[in-house]
């Protein structure tokens, strides 16, 4: 797989059929379900999801609402789920919290949905949580990677997909030194994901003796970052850090670029990366390590399936983004069969505890104390060029429960 090129994965999909979802959901499934055409009778299963649809992370946000999407007609085509056909409502948060709960209200009140997923920006997944709470709907927070999600501000009915930053930072940190050293320099949005991501830094580099030499803080949506890498250049780091994201991200690489601060032996990572910040980027200023929620190199059949439906309906292969949307919706709707039930109590049962497929080499889980998923974390190097499928040398994944930022650290209380 790995050596397989986009064009022509693209060319051997045409060849290719394969069921999606998993062989448990389709061993259940009876071929009369399977016609297209089947006449529901029963109400939808509405399930709400919100994104930034807008605002500086909206690169990639799109591909959230793809992956939903193509869970959502995979269970359909396959008879629904308990008999009733699934409906995805979208809305765009605007990476801002007041527009999140607005949005989730109307979800909730106006469209009667019985599931929220979705956010990337920290203040809006935690708004949403706690609306969510008080109206008692379940909440699959698909890309905010707060550790207080499962921390002190979890709460019954939110769970978190992504991987929190104290996970990422322990797989990503060790692999940024081992390239280039342990001299550093942060560059950092003045936003709530930005701090998170830049604490996790620090708290995984000082017990690695990391010499932080300096720090520059700058407004979400910034879009010329050639002065804060000129003053990280004057420091002599041997790797500038971003804790930034979406078009923030994708204009400091581009100024990174620029610059030419690679041919002075001036590193790169940071936290979170993938094809989705490749693409509006341009490959060919494509750097450094980063932390990966997926990867279309992942070499199992689920990933490969999973592949294969989103080439189908959107004719090109996946971001991690358009994993997170289809994997965690998967999950809600295998959550809704278990459980027999839309009732949010019964579907929160189904999924405290439960073991699966995560699409990736380990096994996935949400643990029961917290609600945290515990997963690979993938990290990788981009490169300028596409290396089989996709973008990025996976370097090393650290799986599950070996990652020490995974630990419960017990201060969730349900």
């Amino acid at each position: 797989m790995a050596n397989v090129s986009r064009r022509g994965f693209l060319q051997l999909s045409a060849l290719t059929s394969f069921t999606i979802i998993s062989g448990e959901w389709a061993v259940r499934t009876s071929d009369h379900s399977r016609c297209s055409g089947t006449a529901w009778a029963a109400e939808p299963i509405k399930i709400g999801i919100l994104d930034p649809l807008s605002s500086p992370y909206k690169t990639s946000s799109i591909h959230d609402v793809h992956g939903a999407n193509v869970a959502v007609d995979l269970f359909n085509k396959n008879g629904g789920v308990i008999g009733r056909p699934v409906m995805l409502l979208e809305a765009d948060d605007a990476s801002n919290a007041d527009t999140a709960v607005k949005a989730a209200t109307k979800f909730i009140r106006e469209d009667q949905v019985d599931f929220l997923m979705g956010t990337f920006n920290g203040d809006c997944a935690l708004a949403v949580s706690a609306l969510a709470h008080r109206e008692h709907k379940l909440f699959m927070v698909t890309g905010a990677c707060l550790p207080e999600l499962t921390g002190e501000a979890c709460n019954p009915h939110t769970f978190v997909f992504m991987p929190h930053a104290r996970m990422l930072a322990e797989a990503v940190v060790p692999e940024v030194i081992k390239a280039y050293g342990a001299k550093w320099f942060m560059i950092t949005a003045n936003t709530l994901d930005g701090k998170i991501a830049a604490q996790a830094v620090v708290d995984a580099a000082k017990p690695r003796n990391v010499q932080f030499v300096g720090e520059t803080v700058l407004p979400f949506g910034t879009s010329d970052y050639t002065a804060a890498l000129t003053t990280a250049r004057s420091k002599n780091p041997t790797a500038i850090i971003l804790n930034l994201y979406g078009w923030d991200l994708v204009n400091a690489l581009k100024d990174y670029g620029k610059l030419d601060l690679a041919k002075e032996k001036i590193g790169l990572g940071g936290l979170i990366s993938g094809e989705q910040i490749g693409r509006p980027l341009g490959y060919a200023n494509n750097a450094g390590i980063w932390g990966l929620i997926w990867d279309p190199k992942i070499k199992t059949e689920s990933s490969r399936r999973f592949i294969q439906a989103v080439v189908d309906k959107y004719n090109h292969t996946p971001t991690s983004r358009c994993y997170l949307g289809y994997a965690a919706m998967t999950q809600i709707l295998e959550a809704v069969h278990r459980a027999g039930s839309t009732e949010t109590a019964a579907v929160i049962k189904a999924l405290e505890g439960h073991q699966f497929d995560g699409l990736k080499e380990g096994q996935s889980v949400f643990r029961a104390s917290d609600h945290q998923h515990v997963q690979d974390v993938l990290v990788g190097e981009a490169y300028g060029r596409e290396l089989g499928l996709g973008h990025f040398k996976i370097l090393t994944t650290l799986q599950g429960d070996a990652n020490p930022g995974a630990a419960d650290r017990g201060n969730c209380a349900m």
